[in-house]
Order: structure tokens, then sequence, then C-alpha cells
């Protein structure tokens, strides 16, 4: 283009202007060709790491501040997560500790602690829940089994992976006092649901911010009735797992420092079940002496018959034959619990169970029947962990937290009804910790006294969303 000479200082003072005004310039950040086609209705500010280029154009969010989500933004880096780094999980992990959110992710779990509902009567907790995803537009299905949620961020294409947090709290009162304490009389939040609530939330706003990384869609569940009533089991029937390949949970643990992610491949947490036996005895027939005899009998099961170094459990928990001391009852209830770490051996501990009462009663010419409460949602299948989805569950904290922040664990006889998730699917199964001394978050869950170090909900909240974003860049690689 040819310009006059009178023209050419100004034109040249014009130049360095517009030059100096690109730098500052927002521009569309790179998409996949995988990606979704939809243009998102806000994007999103975005900072660098120290480690950045100083020539890194810094991008700024240009919507108006009287966006409903405007206050909602988070800061999403620039380093290109088409080949996955260390620098994906940092910035994910920056995003998690920026101090307003660390401030947010505390008061959202705070709320829920002072209102602990018990299972399936999680209402105020999932009205609580729906209304954060509002103000950060993620979409969501509800309900699901009553209470639940199944909230969808990406690009609602294949893969589909999911994270889960249950929801509900257990009978229990309170006997820490401290400012959030619970407000209802009898009920508390004595497992950490509320931190998992919170964590899972906190991790909806990470992804969101980083929606344009997703390669697929990442599905969140927010379950009812973890403690008592089978809620994974409900959130199946009601389409959870619909499309979904893989998933993932936490939960908290006293056990670990705070922070630290554990787990192990492989089977993790023990199946649950619970029998009731009645032994009756006719004219003459005395059924406490058939019920003691098969009480006995019950123990040989695990010290005779099963492998040493496989544990399992069979433990008789009540015996109730009447009040009455001069008379012989021809009627005995006895029951208890059982446990095993892989299912072939709860499903044999069960059939044992059966047949050691039965013959035990007919010795003593009675009559044994067993009830093991099947269609009563209090029998858990054990969970065990997939060892490819364990072991990008380690590659993903290790890379996020750092390798001493991982410890593999032990089995542990608890049970989790996220179990029934894994059976369906491939699934992982993980540990935080919250212990602290100094704070007194040292008490085991179940107890009145329990209580958590709130630093462990960012990185709670990092660990899931870099979890779910990994797994579907590196699905997306494996298919390409």
């Amino acid at each position: 283009m040819k310009i006059s000479t009178k023209n050419s200082l100004l034109f040249n003072l014009t130049s360095i202007l517009l030059i100096i005004s690109c730098m500052f310039i927002t521009t569309p950040p790179k998409t996949s060709a995988k990606a979704s086609t939809k243009t998102p209705d806000h994007d999103l500010p975005q900072y660098f790491s120290s480690s950045s280029p100083l020539n890194t154009i810094i991008k700024f969010n240009n919507h108006s501040s009287s966006s409903p989500q405007n206050k909602y933004l988070l800061p999403t880096f620039g380093t290109d997560c088409s080949v996955w780094s260390r620098a994906c999980s940092e910035e994910i992990l920056k995003i998690a500790t920026k101090p307003e959110n660390v401030k947010w992710i505390k008061s959202l779990r705070r709320k829920i602690h002072e209102n602990p509902e018990l299972a399936f009567e999680e209402h105020d907790t999932s009205k609580l829940i729906r209304k954060e995803l509002d103000e950060l537009e993620v979409s969501y299905r509800f309900p699901l089994a009553k209470t639940g949620i199944r909230a969808v961020i990406g690009t609602g294409q294949p893969p589909f992976v999911a994270i889960r947090a249950d929801m509900d709290a257990l009978p229990i009162q309170e006997a820490v006092e401290w400012e959030h304490k619970s407000r209802n009389a009898g009920k508390m939040h004595a497992c950490g649901h509320d931190a998992h609530v919170a964590m899972l939330v906190g991790a909806a706003r990470i992804l969101k911010a980083r929606q344009r990384h997703l390669k697929g869609t990442v599905i969140l569940l927010f379950q009812p009735a973890e403690e008592a009533g089978n809620g994974a089991k409900r959130m199946i029937g009601d389409g959870a797992l619909e499309d979904v390949e893989a998933i993932f949970a936490m939960h908290i643990t006293h056990l670990l420092p705070t922070s630290v992610i554990g787990s192990r491949s492989g089977p993790l947490l023990a199946g649950c079940g619970f029998f009731k036996a009645v032994i009756t005895g006719g004219q003459g027939r005395d059924a406490v002496l058939a019920a003691s005899a098969a009480v006995i009998s019950l123990q040989g099961i695990v010290s005779r018959e099963s492998n040493p170094l496989d544990s399992q459990v069979v433990s008789v928990t009540f015996l109730n034959s009447g009040d009455d001391l001069d008379v012989i009852p021809n009627r005995v209830e006895f029951g208890g619990t059982l446990r095993a770490f892989s299912n072939t051996n709860f499903h044999q501990l069960l059939k044992r169970i059966e047949e050691v009462i039965v013959a035990q009663a007919k010795v003593y010419q009675c009559w044994g029947t067993v009830d093991f409460f099947r269609n009563a949602d209090t029998m858990y299948p054990p969970m065990v962990n997939d060892n490819n989805m364990y072991e990008h569950m380690k590659k993903s904290t290790v890379d996020l937290v750092g390798p001493t922040n991982f410890q593999v664990v032990q089995p542990v006889m608890g049970a989790e009804d996220f179990s029934f998730y894994s059976e369906v699917i491939p699934a992982a199964f993980f540990y935080i910790g919250i212990k602290n001394e100094t704070l007194g978050s040292v008490h085991s869950p179940h107890s009145p006294h329990f209580m958590i170090d709130e630093d462990a909900l960012p990185v709670g909240a990092a660990t899931h969303a870099a979890i779910a974003e990994r797994y579907l860049h590196d699905r997306d690689i494996s298919i390409s």
C-alpha cells in the first residue's frame, strides 16, 4: 500500500498504537478437531504460571460484569494440553487453590454440614447443589434415586467418564462444638459426605473453566443414601451410568495426613451382608442347644475353610431366646454379619452360613431358617478396583500432588455402595487424608467427634478434575 509523505508520521504513530493494543486482544482458543462445535456462552479468562515465557500474551475475559456466571469465572492457563504434561495438572491445582476458591469451597461444605439430611431425605442438599450448577451454567438431570443429580460437562459426545459423591448424613448427635455444628438434632455428617459434595462441586467449577480442554464428557453424580439404602443401585436403575465407560470416587480418611491420596489395585473394601437365623424346636426339643451349636460351628467356616491369607469375617452379634428363666424356649433367634474381599468368597460365605445353621438344627431335631435380607438394601458387594482405572488414578494423582503424597493402602473390612458401580463398569475408589492432630481431625468416621481438616477440600476438587480430564485426554489418544 502506498502512503503519502505528509501522512507517514501519522501512519507510523498509528501503527505503533495498533501493535501495542493488539497485545491485549483476546484471541479465540484453538480447539481439537474432535471437540464440540458449539461455541461456549462464556470464554474464560486465562492467566499463565510463573514458569511461562515472558512474551506470552495474557488473555482477559471480555464479557460484561452483569453476566450471571461472571463471578464464578475461573482462570485457565496457557498450556496446550493436547499433549498432556505436568503443567496441565499444575494449572488444575492452581485454579482449585486460588484464595477465593478455597474460601468458597469451605463455605459450601459448612452450609451442608450445618444441615445434615439422612438417606433419601437430602432435599436441601440437592437443592443447594443444583443452585451451584445453575450458576455455573452446568446442565443436569434431576431427580435420580429421589434426590440424586446427574450433571454433564464437556462436549456431550463420547467418551463419557463419571465422578461421584455421596450426599447423606448419619443419625448421630454431633459432639463437636464449633461455629458450624449440625443444626438438625440427632443428625450429623459424621462420615465426610459434606466434604465429598463440596469437592465434587469444586471439580465442576474447575472442569467448567477448562471445558475447551475436555475431549469428551464428564458426568458428575451426586448420590443419595450411601449409608443406608444402596443409593448407588437406585442411581444405576435411573440411568446414572448411561453411556458411561468408567467411574471414579473419593472418600475422606483420618488415617492419612491432610491431602495425601491413598488407594490400591484390586480388593480395597469388603463385601458386606447381614443374616438372621431362626431355630425352632418341637415338643421337648432344645432350640437353645441347637442355636448354640450352630453359633460355634459358624466360627469354623472362616478358621477351617477359608484361605488364611484371604481375609473373611463371620460374626454372630446377637442371640435372643426370650427372658423366661424356668422354661426351655422352642424358638431362638440369632444373627450377625459377614464380610469378604471377593464376590466368589462372599457368595461362598452366604452358602455355607445357611448350610451350617440348617444342618446343626437338624442334628438336634429342630428346624432352621436363614434370612440374608436380600431385598432390604443391606447387602453390598466387595469394592474391587479395576487395575487400569487404578493405574490411571494413581498416575493422575502423582502428577498433581507429587509421588510423596500418594500411598498404597491396605484393604479394610468397611463397605461402600460405590461397589455397585464397579460391578457394572471399570471403576477406582480412593481416599484423601484429613488427619491433622493440631485441629483434632483424628477421629474415625461414624464418631460423634468426627471432624475434618478443610485444607483437603481444594486438593480433592483438583484431584477429581484431573482424573476426569486426563481420562478423556488419554482415551482420545488411544482411539485416534
